[in-house]
């Protein structure tokens, strides 16, 4: 048996940076367990690559979610990353950390104010931790770091179509801002992004590839983790940094590598980085988990933890496409092979144009409800218009204002489908399954034709085509959001932090991780990925998911 200090399932956002930190003493001896291959392909490191790594299973689970009731059935794709990088391998690159009252959300699930978002004379540590983390193109300031890890640059295309919906959406009461991430999000602007010269700029790049040639650390690839392995015989030393009450330590993980079972030791932890779908997955069928669903299924009940795979969350984005005329978009530019041609040429050359594209160009952050505290509506607003991902573009100028609601009530749970470890899990969001979601989505509908009947898109005499104009009650636009809606990727929540009384008991029924993302009565074992968000964040989570791994990594190493 292989043995190592730390042992990390998943070489994705999280897991390259946890193994940076927990490899930088070189007394560590560190393994990052990766599913899929190498990030070495080509259409990885183009932007607008992702056109091919999504739903490609040499990038991507390909999972499917469950018919959804909330979606009129239908099952959708479920894109997560499985490459070296993970998800930052195959996203949209949108550096976007969420909004101050996220944070305070997560500090009142936890009791911990160091989740708050902070800043001169206010408590809390994320706004510091992103500072740190970041390689900002503007260089150091009151809201950015130059000396971290993470590029943020400036998007390198800009559209006269999209500057139009950003002063139409300004006459609508949406102001232009110089950039999110600010704390209040209020307002629009061009996306910063995860890109260095043109070139995407994954978790990899930034943790995983410049400390490879470290000795202590062990990279396995195309290796899947089977099971936790676990010992009932936990000591008093073993319970000291974990839990007084722990029933049961994990000592390593059982592999298949090369097509052999291999099992490793982890002297001192085991660290989950496999994501919202990939970390409970593993739990359940290690038999941890919620009781119910493991005796279903005849896994041993390790550890009855009722919210490992529960209080799945994710944004539901409502794809609205609007013809336009006299305008300049990838469609009419990919229409023809002469400017497809000189796309190539342009990104080859000089690292610019529509190939550095992110599938979302321009933001936009707004209330649903005047009386709200911050921003819950965000716009996602695409130079491009196609029927669904992965089929071909339309044949006339349009673009895609696709709207979400960023603080759904809506929960849905990720459940082994069987005892295989290797069988994919059933993925259920129970998309607009409350009403206050519903009325969310026909607000976010009306308020984007508003947007887009505004005097300054005018002269492109905007067309809607989806949903379609004759569709104008509350009912039809529900359906309408049932029929259109979509993922943005975001799924988050399955193995949440939480709060604990005085007994040492949890305050909620979902929570599995304490603030320091160790998981309850287990000793030797965490979870730092997007499942360990009690709350989605008000945007793309990859940035999010990078301040829970730097949390974890110095909870572990303090």
């Amino acid at each position: 048996m292989a043995e190592f200090d730390y042992v990390i399932v998943g070489a994705g956002s999280a897991g390259c940076l946890l193994a940076n930190r927990l490899s930088a003493n070189p007394d560590h001896r560190v393994l990052l367990i990766e599913a899929g291959g190498k990030d070495n392909w080509f259409w990885i490191k183009v932007p607008v690559g992702y056109l091919f790594t999504i739903a490609n299973p040499r990038t991507d689970w390909c999972f499917n979610t469950e018919p959804d009731p909330g979606l009129a059935g239908r099952s959708i794709i479920y894109a997560r990353g499985r490459v070296i990088g993970g998800c930052s391998s195959i996203n949209a690159m949108i550096h976007m950390r969420g909004q101050a009252s996220d944070y305070e959300l997560w500090a009142r699930a936890t009791g911990d104010d160091r989740w708050l978002w902070g800043g001169p004379d206010r408590p809390g540590q994320t706004l510091a931790i992103y500072k740190e983390l970041e390689n900002y193109f503007g260089g150091a300031d009151e809201w950015h770091g130059a000396d971290g890890e993470i590029r943020v640059e400036r998007p390198r295309v800009r559209w006269k179509i999209l500057d139009a919906w950003q002063a139409a959406a300004a006459q609508f009461g949406i102001t232009p801002i110089e950039e999110f991430n600010r704390g209040d999000n209020s307002g629009s602007a061009y996306f910063h992004v995860n890109q260095r010269r043109g070139r995407r700029w994954s978790m990899a790049d930034a943790f995983l590839h410049p400390v490879a040639h470290r000795r202590n650390l062990t990279v396995y690839t195309q290796t899947r983790a089977l099971r936790l392995l676990m010992d009932d015989q936990v000591s008093e030393e073993q319970r000291r940094g974990a839990w007084t009450t722990a029933q049961h330590r994990v000592t390593g993980v059982r592999l298949l590598k090369d097509g052999q079972i291999v099992d490793v030791r982890a002297r001192r932890e085991v660290i989950l980085s496999a994501g919202a779908i990939g970390s409970p997955h593993l739990m359940q069928v290690s038999g941890l988990g919620p009781a119910g669903l493991l005796a279903e299924h005849q896994v041993p009940v390790a550890v009855d933890l009722p919210g490992v795979g529960e209080n799945l969350q994710d944004h539901l984005q409502l794809r609205t496409v609007f013809r336009v005329r006299g305008a300049r978009t990838v469609n009419t530019l990919y229409r023809n092979w002469i400017t497809r041609a000189g796309m190539g040429i342009q990104y080859l050359l000089l690292r610019s144009g529509p190939m550095t594209m992110p599938p979302s160009t321009l933001g936009a952050f707004a209330k649903s409800d005047p009386t709200l505290a911050s921003p819950d509506l965000e716009w996602h607003v695409q130079p491009l218009s196609l029927p669904k991902f992965g089929e071909p573009l339309h044949p006339f100028a349009a673009i895609t204002p696709s709207v979400c609601n960023l603080r759904p009530t809506s929960r849905g749970h990720v459940r082994m489908a069987t005892a295989d470890p290797l069988a994919d899990p059933k993925i259920l969001c129970n998309y607009l399954s409350t009403d206050d979601d519903r009325q969310k989505a026909v607000r976010g509908l009306r308020m984007t034709r508003q947007i887009m009947s505004a005097p300054a898109l005018a002269r492109y005499s905007p067309e809607e085509m989806l949903p379609g104009p004759q569709l104008a009650s509350d009912d039809d636009l529900q359906q309408a959001a049932r029929e259109l809606g979509t993922t943005i990727f975001h799924p988050v929540g399955t193995c949440a932090m939480g709060a604990f009384d005085t007994h040492g008991l949890p305050t909620s029924a979902t929570t599995v991780l304490d603030t320091d993302l160790r998981v309850f009565r287990v000793a030797g074992l965490r979870v730092a990925d997007a499942s360990a968000m009690p709350n989605i964040t008000s945007g793309n989570t990859n940035a999010p998911v990078m301040l829970i791994a730097e949390r974890a990594a110095r909870a572990i190493l303090g």
